[in-house]
């Protein structure tokens, strides 16, 4: 019997949030085909908003786990499209990262390491993607991150 994608969750001591509601006028996800988008999931933590920073008050480390936070907000979403089954997913197939950053803070794919590392340790090579981390000026709310996903499902 394969291990899935619930008992990967349990064994890592992983509890997904409920898939967070939008904050403004657009849908948390879109399904074409058997692509999903997912909207930009922000760095929001069971404490709250993870607001901050890279550069400034905040380093690489603590931006990793603001990433992490929006990754498992992407995997709740996700899991809301696929109707609450998250063994339709085929693949993970791009993250798009923002980060809130200096001019001068240059270690942007280290922060978004934080999602990336997520994906690939509940969905294994499923969960292997293609990426950006763009450094940003500000983001809503004064979050530290925010990553959207394409996601492929059966």
């Amino acid at each position: 019997m394969s291990e899935t994608i619930q008992s990967r969750l349990d064994a890592l001591g992983i509890t997904l949030p409920d898939a967070p509601a939008p904050a403004a006028n657009y849908v948390p996800f879109v399904q074409s085909g058997n692509l999903v988008f997912v909207s930009g999931q922000i760095s929001n933590g069971p404490d709250g908003l993870i607001k901050g920073r890279l550069g400034d008050d905040m380093d690489a480390e603590a931006g990793y786990i603001a990433a992490r936070t929006c990754g498992l907000s992407l995997i709740a979403q996700l899991r809301a499209a696929c109707d609450g089954d998250l063994e339709r997913l085929v693949r993970v197939v791009k993250l798009g990262g923002f980060v809130n950053s200096t001019a001068d803070f240059a270690d942007q794919p280290k922060v978004v390491n934080g999602c990336s590392d997520l994906m690939v340790e509940v969905f294994g090579d499923k969960g292997r993607h293609a990426r950006a981390a763009v450094g940003v000026p500000a983001l809503p709310l004064g979050v530290a991150v925010e990553i959207e996903g394409i996601f492929e499902i059966a």
